[in-house]
């Protein structure tokens, strides 16, 4: 069995990935690791689990680790970058699940998240794991960058019409909604149930940290500069993503055309779904699954692309467990079907 250890058990990517870890052919979780004194039993912070596991959390950076083999960091972001290099002296395979190592250039770290890398000798280490796009380099690798939720969708909506050189250089536009749970679980004013119920809201326009992330693996896809217009907005609903992503095209092609591109360049992907009828998927139909459903219409010279997720399973835990089975050439859907 794969021994594994979770550090930042307490958000709701952690719950996510002891749910799926728990139902995992191969994997056992030995440590659970918190930042909090008291050291809470799991199923305390989790009453969803009891009677499934019960470990303490212990405290990171006071009390013993046990041997892993594979650790994932579901910790906020700048906080991660502090902790894998123990993690990898330890031997321990990593899944980082924040932005601590998405960003090659620490230059562009400090821009998106206002801090100084720490850990700048490890990010040539790091692959980018977004697990349909990577998939050679992620199986020889010992540090994984897990994507954020929303470079997940919009890149997995972009990546053919940019690999085959079909998209213009013209600007994309890229208008994405999210439920609440993708700002995580600390408490904020905007996310109050009053604030956040029947309301929808744009924030970050143009600026949003993820910009730099889907900039840099749209212009590796594109082998060139690319011009995108990020606006994310918040709508009331607990979790999913569905990015609508506005694409120029190099020339008119028509819907027909495009979904035999998508469907040829995810034909091997088991977790992405193309639509190939005239249905538009909702993140109804992803809920609670690593799937990735993907719509496309030709509108001219614009190609419209749809893709909807779970923000808390292909957007982050469920990711990571899938990079995990390629890492360790295990059955890449083990855990998550």
């Amino acid at each position: 069995m794969i021994r594994v250890g979770i550090l930042g058990p307490t958000g709701y990517a952690g719950l996510e990935l002891i749910r799926i870890l728990l139902r995992h052919p191969n994997a056992r979780i030995v440590y659970l690791g918190a930042r909090r004194e008291e050291r809470p039993r799991i199923d305390d912070i989790w009453p969803i689990l009891k009677n499934r596991i019960s470990l303490p959390c212990s405290l990171i950076g006071q009390d013993p680790m046990p041997e892993m083999d594979v650790a994932f960091l579901a910790l906020p972001h700048t906080l991660a970058m502090s902790h894998v290099p123990e993690m990898l002296a330890r031997g321990a395979k990593v899944v980082d699940i924040s932005a601590d190592y998405r960003l090659k250039d620490p230059a562009a770290f400090k821009k998106w998240y206002k801090v100084d890398h720490t850990d700048a000798a490890n990010l040539p280490r790091a692959v980018y794991g977004l697990c349909e796009l990577f998939r050679k380099e992620i199986a020889g690798a010992e540090l994984i960058a897990n994507p954020g939720c929303y470079p997940t969708a919009v890149t997995l909506a972009l990546a053919p019409l940019l690999k085959k050189g079909l998209a213009a250089p013209g600007r994309i536009i890229l208008d994405a909604k999210s439920g609440v749970s993708g700002a995580g679980r600390e408490p904020k004013a905007e996310l109050h149930f009053p604030e956040a119920n029947e309301s929808i809201t744009a924030y970050k326009v143009g600026v949003h940290q993820h910009t730099g992330e889907i900039l840099q693996t749209a212009e590796r896809l594109a082998g060139r500069d690319v011009d995108a217009l990020f606006v994310p907005h918040l709508i009331p609903m607990d979790r999913g993503i569905l990015a609508t992503c506005y694409i120029p095209l190099a020339k008119a092609l028509t819907t027909d055309e495009i979904k035999k591109v998508y469907g040829d360049f995810y034909k091997d992907d088991f977790f992405v779904r193309v639509r190939m009828n005239d249905t538009i998927p909702t993140t109804k139909q992803v809920f609670d699954t690593n799937f990735c459903d993907i719509a496309v219409r030709g509108v001219g010279e614009t190609a419209v692309v749809v893709a909807c997720i779970d923000n808390l399973i292909k957007g982050a835990a469920g990711q990571a467990v899938q990079n995990m089975n390629i890492m360790l050439g295990l059955d890449e859907s083990a855990g998550l079907v």
